[in-house]
């Protein structure tokens, strides 16, 4: 890669890294889900009314929508609205990455070798200190929940694999229509039409300044750029500037909002930053993740 192109996954990395930053200044504002429902509204209006839709089944774009949307960020909001802190959230969600490699072997036959199955080991470990050291940086039903969202990101990720090449940004645009009834009804439920309605009336403009960055800034630049590094290089040598996004993400943590960085928050880093490491240097071919 020219150095512009690797200059470029390092901007993205810290774009998605930084990110949890603004989610936890979001969340000051608006309750988790209505937040997310509002981030995908706008992701895809008015996109859809401009961009055609990209010619994969209707069910490819359901399935996507449901699991970035509502599985990925709808539960990792409500994670980081009072069970794990921006810092860890950004770590422990990269687990994603061996979440994907296991799809891929149950559901497309991919072969799975030991070095992968270290590495799952590595980075569980890491998941381990986390849930015995966390306390109130991390509880564990937010450990659980988040976890879950990490899985619904490879989902995602399995669903872009047998998408093929699409248009990423119509893909986005058309696949956030079927984020938004879920993540709606689960703030409905959740949170209640009386705070739904208080948020919206009180949320100043810094708030509205955060989803319309959460839109344009996290996923129409970040997943922009991202896939035109993937569409002019081999994934293999762009997917592991993804690891940078963890190590951005802690240290704006740390400075911006003054998260505690004790010595098993470093561990914890190391080891599942090591096993995500070993993964992508042991597997062949990558997925293409935020």
């Amino acid at each position: 890669m020219p150095i512009t192109h690797q200059l470029l996954a390092v901007f993205v990395a810290l774009i998605w890294g930084t990110n949890f930053v603004f989610i936890e200044l979001g969340l000051n504002d608006l309750p988790p889900f209505l937040f997310a429902s509002l981030r995908f509204t706008f992701a895809a209006l008015p996109l859809v009314f401009i961009l055609p839709r990209p010619a994969v089944p209707w069910r490819y774009l359901i399935a996507y929508g449901f699991f970035i949307g509502f599985g990925q960020f709808g539960l990792l909001f409500w994670v980081m609205g009072s069970h794990m802190s921006p810092g860890l959230a950004s770590l422990v969600i990269q687990v994603q990455a061996v979440f994907t490699i296991l799809l891929a072997l149950m559901f497309f036959k991919e072969t799975i070798r030991m070095p992968q199955i270290l590495a799952l080991v590595i980075s569980f470990a890491g998941i381990a200190v986390i849930a015995i050291q966390g306390d109130t940086d991390a509880t564990l039903i937010g450990l659980a929940v988040i976890l879950i969202a990490a899985l619904s990101w490879a989902a995602g990720n399995l669903v872009v694999k047998r998408s093929g090449k699409v248009h990423i940004i119509a893909f986005l645009a058309w696949s956030s229509l079927f984020a938004v009834p879920p993540l709606a009804l689960m703030s409905y439920y959740y949170e209640g039409p009386v705070l739904i309605s208080h948020s919206l009336a009180s949320a100043q403009w810094q708030a509205w300044s955060i989803v319309l960055w959460q839109t344009i800034g996290n996923t129409l630049i970040g997943y922009g750029l991202w896939n035109l590094l993937l569409q002019r290089h081999a994934a293999a040598l762009v997917t592991p500037w993804a690891l940078l996004v963890p190590v951005f993400g802690m240290a704006a943590s740390s400075v911006f909002l003054d998260e505690s960085m004790p010595w098993w928050k470093w561990v914890a880093a190391a080891l599942i930053i090591a096993g995500l490491v070993l993964n992508l240097r042991s597997t062949k071919s990558s997925i293409p993740v935020k």
